[in-house]
């Protein structure tokens, strides 16, 4: 897998400054102080790490707004209603309001792989998919992460039907075009979208960690 990141992310203490003047910690429902805490006391040996707050504090739907490409906002696709129902899957969260994300990874060189096919790759090299909420929080720390053609899925999170089938559709990220439904005034806009299962695109990869911890 051929390994396709943007530069190194800004430290812990930088992290949890963006988040608390975002707003996150207020719809986390945690302090500033415990923010600026959990980044002081993990210090240096977390180096690269990404802050996280867990999704069932921080759904997509709050978060997704905060994204900022062109110095247009994120947003998500009009035929996603309900994408705080897609949840973890084969992923082991920290019980934890914060969590750190390790060996982060944008997936350019599962380009033009579906995610079908790009999970069970992930599982060999010992990876697992990001959440999309992760995604969000990676590009809010560090817009460059996201770029044209280089753009990428987070097929850790999958929506399960009532009759117990996941939902064919699997979120995204990517920059909009600025057309159909989005709008020409989203041209350039930090965008939650979705894509088929089986479905291959060349420019979204797949993200994923080497491991989350606390």
């Amino acid at each position: 897998m051929t390994v396709g990141s943007p530069a190194a992310l800004p430290p812990l203490a930088a992290q949890a400054e963006r988040l608390i003047e975002l707003g996150v910690h207020e719809l986390a429902g945690i302090s500033a102080d415990d923010v600026r805490a959990f980044a002081e006391n993990l210090g240096d040996e977390s180096s690269g790490a990404l802050l996280a707050v867990h999704p069932d504090r921080a759904p997509a739907s709050a978060i997704a707004p905060l994204l900022r490409h062109g110095g247009k906002p994120g947003f998500i696709v009009t035929d996603m209603p309900d994408v705080d129902r897609f949840e973890p899957c084969g992923v082991d969260l920290p019980d934890a309001p914060l969590y750190l994300v390790t060996g982060l990874d944008r997936g350019d060189g599962m380009a033009n792989w579906s995610p079908e096919e790009a999970l069970p790759a992930l599982g060999e090299e010992g990876r697992t998919p990001l959440l999309l909420t992760e995604g969000i929080h990676w590009v809010l720390q560090q817009p460059a992460a996201l770029e044209r053609n280089h753009c990428f899925m987070t097929i850790g999170s999958r929506l399960r039907k009532e009759n117990g089938a996941f939902d064919s559709r699997t979120p995204a990220l990517w920059i909009s075009n600025g057309t159909g439904r989005d709008g020409r005034e989203r041209r350039n806009a930090p965008k939650v979208g979705w894509c088929w299962w089986a479905n291959r695109h060349t420019w979204l990869g797949f993200a994923s960690t080497a491991g989350r911890k606390i």
